[in-house]
């Protein structure tokens, strides 16, 4: 590992291949502005051209030019209801055509609602999001290495809890991608 802020954030928290944020996260900057959009506003666009530029700029760096499969980070299926979709889904398409790689969404499940994280000291986040993954269709996965993908990453509180679900599966690596880390 190269030891970039992304993959200190989960420096002996769950075993990773690499990690990778394209952005730093910044209040009242493009960023976040963009980020707003795609998760509160419907504009399902910005995931997909975000997700293609991260895609193309991984491929660039070889670290990230030989995953079997994407997943976006699942959200819980009344939020992704309510919302209407799931932004990570967004960002994993966009990717997946830089890339050539394929997306799978069957693979681990959301299946415990949480309180929002927005507002959580890092222990909170923990406890929030502990044994809220589990798998489902693990076919497409087995001995596979994943890129697990979400939009901004805070204290890896839910990047890690569902990373510590993938990998109780047999043959399973990880790498973590997202769009935006945030500032300490």
């Amino acid at each position: 590992m190269t030891g970039n802020a992304a993959e200190k954030l989960f420096e002996g928290r769950v075993p990773i291949r690499s990690a990778h944020s394209q952005f730093y996260f910044a209040k009242h900057k493009l960023i976040q502005h963009l980020l707003h959009q795609l998760k509160y506003k419907g504009n399902r666009e910005i995931g997909i051209y975000l997700g293609n530029m991260m895609g193309q700029a991984l491929l660039k760096s070889n670290r990230f030019a030989n995953p079997d499969a994407l997943i976006p980070l699942p959200l819980h299926a009344d939020k992704e209801f309510k919302r209407g979709y799931n932004q990570s889904l967004l960002i994993c398409k966009g990717m997946a055509k830089a890339m050539q790689v394929p997306v799978i969404t069957t693979a681990v499940k959301r299946e415990r609602i949480t309180e929002t994280q927005t507002k959580k000291h890092r222990m909170e986040r923990w406890q929030n999001v502990e044994d809220s993954f589990v798998l489902q269709d693990t076919t497409e996965i087995k001995n596979k290495h994943l890129l697990l993908v979400d939009d901004v990453v805070t204290t890896g509180a839910t990047l890690e809890a569902c990373s510590s679900a993938l990998l109780r599966l047999p043959g399973v690596s990880i790498s973590i991608a997202t769009l935006a880390i945030a500032n300490k």
